[in-house]
């Protein structure tokens, strides 16, 4: 019976040693598969740094050049304004001015809003009075003090305009 006992110790620290071997396997899988995707995300996390890092500095590249783009069309204008300043018949050089910045809108595609004789309308107009009249119709521009503009299809600014109203 002890040759018994004894194989049953041999075969249970053999079992337990065998177990704790698998322990310690899986153990280091795990941590091999843990180093593996942190590893990932460490990278993930560097290369959106970089993303970032790129596109700040692309933002700046960009707003450089806008910026360069309209201290030309500023500089342009102050030559004009100088030479109209020491022309003797200064409305040519204003002329020439009003051009020079009425092409710069175009370019930028800034368009007029018309609005004297149309119907009032808030989204495009902004009433600093109003004229009442008898015998016309309501709600009608009748002087413009600010032009508005609209910059593609949205408002740019909206006109300050006078509008006329229905004396009953």
């Amino acid at each position: 019976m002890t040759k018994n006992k004894n194989n049953k110790k041999k075969y249970s620290e053999k079992n337990e040693d065998e177990k704790i071997k698998e322990i310690e396997e899986s153990i280091i899988k795990i941590k091999t598969e843990f180093d593996e995707e942190k590893n990932k995300f460490l990278r993930n996390i560097a290369e959106l740094h970089n993303q970032i890092k790129r596109t700040e500095k692309n933002y700046l590249i960009e707003k450089n050049k806008i910026k360069k783009r309209y201290l030309i069309y500023i500089i342009d204008i102050l030559e004009l304004l100088k030479k109209a300043y020491k022309d003797k018949n200064s409305k040519i050089g204003i002329k020439l001015i009003i051009n020079n910045i009425e092409d710069i809108l175009k370019d930028e595609k800034v368009q007029y809003i018309d609005c004297i004789g149309k119907e009032f309308n808030h989204n495009l107009h902004h009433a600093i009075s109003t004229v009442d009249k008898k015998d016309c119709l309501d709600n009608i521009v009748v002087e413009e003090i600010k032009k508005g503009y609209y910059l593609d299809k949205e408002i740019l600014r909206p006109s300050q305009v006078i509008v006329q109203k229905k004396l009953d």
